[in-house]
């Protein structure tokens, strides 16, 4: 691996130098509203990408097999993944994009934090350890168990794909405008920045680098945000109540400078304490409930975790760490939320206080968090937040660029193009070109959608993993007489019905399309309550009407499939295979 380390090296320095050509530039590329630089959060930032960098080149001489690119050879701890998971989870869309649709809506905005959070149990006590038990490298290896494997890894490997693209333009936008914000660079250079350095990252290190680096990343976070949390309780006595009084207060005055009689204005101050700013009706509720739910255990890149560790008994242990880690996470966002209302909107240097936004252009109230600890901690805490918040992203980015590649390069390429006889050199060799077209294609998402809130593209995504990988892994793993024929033709109608219904929504056709207001031809934000039902009865019908051998034998593997899955038997020989 010298070879790879001097290149990995070679590659790093050409980066670091033209991450510093950009930043002299700065000046000329910047916003109006530039903010000074802020040397002291550059230096941290700067710090971070030089350790991961260098737990890159260590990951780097530990990644000599597909095994190892793809899970770390199964050599992390249920502690360890437990961090790593959370650091996964805990997205530029859950610390950036959550806290400022707290800011956005109040009470609304905790939907996400609930959403995302319930779908645990889910993974839990019906996948975790199945998962591990019945998998290799990819969900794919598991839905595909007993089925043929050419049609189920062709819909797993899309339905990867697709959930992929939709994770990673929220954490380009999210790496986009942060980085806009600490060095005065222009959006497009910033996000071209991002999408080279989680190259670098996944191309020399795979699943290891990808790892430590999540784990390094979660430690921080969640230090950060403790601190940021205690310091905006501290403003108000640690009385909650008196913290969302002043937000209320806050809402009110933003709604009366707007021109609104005050009645009118403290009534919409008082919204923000209930439900109904964001989610406006029962059928939404649900469908976008249902998608942060059940779309936590079809998102690939946290399924992939399971395959880190050696036994089901570490798979159940990372996520019991996870979920400890996770829940106490958003219960701290939900005050950094409140926080940005009263501490970022009544402040000049970052908002118009008169119309309540933050300085910037479109997308910058996803800075919302960023700038609450520039309030409570000075330079030295806001540049420590921004590193964190850049570690996040970077970490999340890499390991859904993992997950893209090894469904190209195993699912696809392996299995299907060649019958499983694929060595791992040319495996590999797949996989980090794959990295490199994902990380074209997330730079140019990231650029087109670069105005919206991070933490809803992130719910899209749910959506589609909720309607296309979940029914099939469910129905799969816990059906009989699932069949391929059933789980294909009902993983892709999920899949497809999910994207178009995303697509001719309000939030995609109106928002980002530009089309007229109420032109969009479906009315919901989330299309999971259709989508996930469709591709659920789409399983169910097509498996009952298959009536071919192949169906026959597929029944009748079931019970061997279950013994495998419960307990575990097999499935150490078949990892060591």
């Amino acid at each position: 691996m010298n070879r790879s380390n001097l290149k990995s090296f070679a590659l790093a320095a050409t980066l670091l130098l033209g991450t510093g050509a950009a930043m002299a530039a700065g000046g000329d590329v910047g916003q109006a509203e530039k903010q000074p630089t802020n040397w002291i959060a550059i230096g941290m930032f700067s710090a971070f990408v030089l350790l991961t960098l260098y737990i890159t080149k260590w990951a780097a001489g530990r990644t000599k097999s597909a095994s190892d690119f793809y899970t770390a050879g199964g050599g992390i701890t249920g502690f360890q993944n437990g961090l790593a998971i959370a650091g996964d989870y805990m997205s530029a869309a859950s610390f950036l994009g959550i806290s400022a649709a707290v800011m956005a809506t109040g009470y609304d905005g905790l939907i996400y934090s609930i959403g995302f959070l319930v779908g645990w149990p889910v993974i839990t006590f019906l996948m975790a350890e199945r998962l591990r038990n019945l998998g290799k490298f990819t969900f794919a290896d598991v839905a595909g168990y007993r089925f043929q494997p050419g049609p189920i890894r062709a819909f797993a490997a899309s339905g990867t794909l697709v959930v992929v693209a939709f994770y990673l333009i929220a954490q380009m936008v999210g790496a986009g405008q942060l980085i806009k914000l600490l060095f005065g660079l222009d959006y497009i250079v910033a996000v071209v920045i991002v999408g080279v350095l989680m190259m670098v990252y996944v191309l020399f290190g795979g699943m290891t680098a990808t790892t430590w680096v999540q784990i390094i990343k979660a430690v921080m976070l969640l230090a950060g945000v403790t601190f940021m949390a205690l310091m905006v309780l501290a403003q108000f006595g640690f009385s909650p109540e008196a913290l969302f009084a002043k937000s209320v207060q806050v809402r009110s005055q933003i709604a009366a400078n707007g021109g609104k009689s005050p009645e009118e204005a403290a009534a919409i101050g008082l919204s923000i304490m209930g439900p109904g700013g964001f989610v406006k009706d029962p059928i939404s509720a649900i469908s976008f409930g249902m998608a942060l739910m059940f779309g936590t255990a079809g998102l690939p890149h946290i399924l992939m975790r399971f395959f880190t560790v050696p036994d089901a008994k570490q798979a159940r242990k990372s996520v019991f760490w996870a979920t400890t880690w996770i829940g106490y996470f958003y219960l701290l966002i939900f005050i950094i939320g409140f926080g940005a209302i009263t501490l970022v909107l009544t402040n000049p240097e970052f908002a118009d206080t008169a119309t309540g936004t933050i300085k910037g252009g479109g997308g910058a109230a996803n800075m919302a968090a960023v700038l609450v600890a520039k309030s409570v901690g000075g330079n030295v805490f806001y540049g420590f937040i921004s590193a964190v918040a850049f570690a996040t992203i970077l970490a999340v980015v890499a390991g859904l660029t993992l997950s893209g590649a090894s469904a190209v390069s195993h699912d696809i390429y392996a299995t299907l193009v060649k019958k499983g006889k694929a060595d791992s050199a040319s495996e590999l060799k797949v996989s980090r070109i794959t990295t490199v077209c994902l990380g074209v294609v997330a730079v140019l998402l990231g650029i087109a959608f670069e105005k919206q809130n991070i933490a809803f593209m992130v719910s899209l995504a749910f959506a589609v993993a909720a309607s296309a990988n979940f029914p099939v892994l469910f129905m799969s793993v816990l059906w009989k007489d699932c069949t391929t024929r059933g789980a294909v033709i009902g993983g892709f109608l999920g899949l497809v019905s999910s994207v178009v219904l995303t697509v001719v929504s309000p939030s995609v056709w109106e928002a980002t399309l530009g089309y007229p207001k109420g032109s969009a031809l479906f009315p919901y934000a989330s299309p999971a309550l259709f989508s996930m039902t469709i591709g659920f009865v789409g399983i169910w019908l097509f498996s009952l009407l298959d009536r071919s051998r192949n169906a026959q034998q597929e029944r009748n593997a079931f019970p061997a499939q279950q013994v495998r899955s419960e307990t575990g038997l097999g499935a150490a020989a078949a990892s060591a295979h």
